[in-house]
């Protein structure tokens, strides 16, 4: 019997780690399917024996407009739907310098004020899908449809506005679509822009969130199955002993480590202070007879120099462990993960102590490890960064899952931090049960079993 076809759309390389980089194409293949990758990336998966074709076009200007007025309109719909001001937190502000900008900016406020009821914003969604029908793109994946036949297109992401185009096609031919939601805070941002058939999402408490943003699905079209992003954790085959983790990044063996994970500079702009507040409190422990180290793994599309002062003043204390990310063009999304990141990763994890960072889902992989998060809350500046605190980044609707305090370690000021990390040396066996706890709201269990799942759930499709 001839192998059914699926096509992975990856319009962006945020999918990568998901569905290139674990065991998701190994079972698929063994349950009889033909995988093939649909690549806008300008990652080449020839070299890990992947089929691919490349997908090639651009979006229409129209169509990304429509995009913009999209989520804005969506953001004031939630905030009014569910009475509710944190949704325009998640604004950002458009860019109103020249001529064509503002024009642009225009077009999008005319489109929010007219689109925002549930039907308005079902015609926003409709005229992307029409926009794009009018462009080569549209045109060029619909032939390559034709030709290959695939029997379901799964798009890595639901936010890349150049999905657009290849999904509408394939709707267009009656193939079916799905769509991995790539992470745990995206649907109160009002991230999906595009529309499948079917959706494979996290958790139950994620489906929740689906349907309550999205009321015309079903809860049928909705699949829980967990990320395939943690189930490289549990691969022993990845794991590096003490001693060839430490040999090959220059630390010392005597110390025990710290992992201070950084933010980009939008997230966490006072990131630089937090990371040298943290080395002088691991320099007090260390005259009081600790022997602590602090690893710095800054976040991997973050390619400034804000760290710099810092790591000198402290270069006898601070090993920056720098992320194995390849950038492969001058935008942000093409900056892309490889599979030597995976291990680099984990092993980081396996060897510190504990991580600190402000408000990141690390808090879930270092919970796999029985391993306690502490978050940065404290703000180092009142008048350095105008309009940003880390209290507002905890507001954010994806934290009210978090199901109990202390499912981190707080820091809630300088002056605690010492005492702080000694309480996570101690007690953080405590404190990483509560963070799985957690863990488990946000990410269906077993978390090492998500692959399977999504592949018995495209089986029964």
């Amino acid at each position: 019997m001839k192998n059914k076809k699926i096509f992975i759309l990856l319009p962006d390389g945020v999918g990568l780690r998901n569905f290139a980089f674990t065991s998701f194409v190994t079972i698929g293949e063994k349950m009889g399917w033909e995988v093939v990758f649909w690549n806008q990336t300008p990652f080449d998966l020839k070299h890990l024996d992947y089929k691919e074709i490349k997908l090639e076009g651009k979006v229409r200007p129209s169509t990304d407009i429509l995009k913009k007025a999209k989520i804005t309109a969506e953001l004031d719909h939630f905030t009014k739907k569910l009475n509710d001001p944190i949704y325009q937190l998640y604004k950002f502000p458009d860019s109103k310098s020249g001529l064509k900008s503002r024009v642009k900016s225009g077009l999008v406020d005319f489109l929010v004020k007219t689109h925002t009821s549930e039907k308005g914003l079902q015609r926003l969604r409709k005229k992307m899908k029409v926009s794009e029908r009018k462009g080569s793109f549209y045109a060029n994946c619909k032939k390559l449809l034709e030709q290959e036949n695939p029997d379901l297109i799964l798009c890595t992401n639901q936010r890349p506005v150049n999905a657009i185009a290849p999904l509408t096609a394939a709707q267009d031919l009656g193939i079916p679509t799905a769509s991995f939601i790539f992470s745990w805070d995206n649907l109160p941002k009002a991230t999906m822009v595009v529309e499948t058939d079917y959706y494979f999402v996290w958790s139950e408490h994620m489906q929740k969130e689906m349907i309550t943003y999205y009321p015309k699905l079903r809860k049928e079209q909705i699949f829980v199955t967990g990320s395939p992003q943690f189930e490289p954790h549990f691969d022993k085959r990845l794991l590096k002993t003490r001693e060839e983790f430490f040999n090959e990044y220059g630390l010392d063996i005597t110390k025990e480590y710290i992992c201070f994970s950084g933010d980009d500079i939008t997230t966490s702009p006072n990131d630089p202070e937090y990371l040298n507040d943290i080395a002088e409190a691991v320099t007090k422990l260390n005259h009081e007879g600790h022997k602590l180290g602090v690893l710095f793994r800054r976040c991997p599309t973050d390619f400034s120099n804000r760290y710099g002062n810092v790591l000198r003043r402290h270069s006898k204390l601070i090993v920056p462990i720098k992320p194995k990310w390849e950038k492969l063009g001058g935008e942000w999304n093409t900056v892309l993960p490889t599979q030597e990141d995976v291990q680099l990763q984990i092993n980081t994890i396996a060897h510190s102590r504990a991580v600190v960072n402000v408000g990141s889902s690390m808090v879930f992989d270092f919970s796999i490890f029985n391993k306690p998060c502490l978050y940065l809350n404290y703000i180092v500046d009142q008048n350095q960064v105008k309009n940003w605190n880390p209290q507002k980044v905890y507001s954010f609707v994806h934290f009210r899952s978090m199901p109990s305090i202390n499912s981190v370690i707080w820091l809630n000021s300088k002056e605690e931090i010492p005492s702080k990390i000694t309480e996570a040396l101690t007690k953080g066996k405590d404190y990483a049960i509560w963070a799985n706890s957690w863990f488990k709201i946000i990410n269906t269990t077993p978390p090492n079993e998500a692959s399977i799942r999504i592949w018995n759930k495209i089986n029964e499709l």
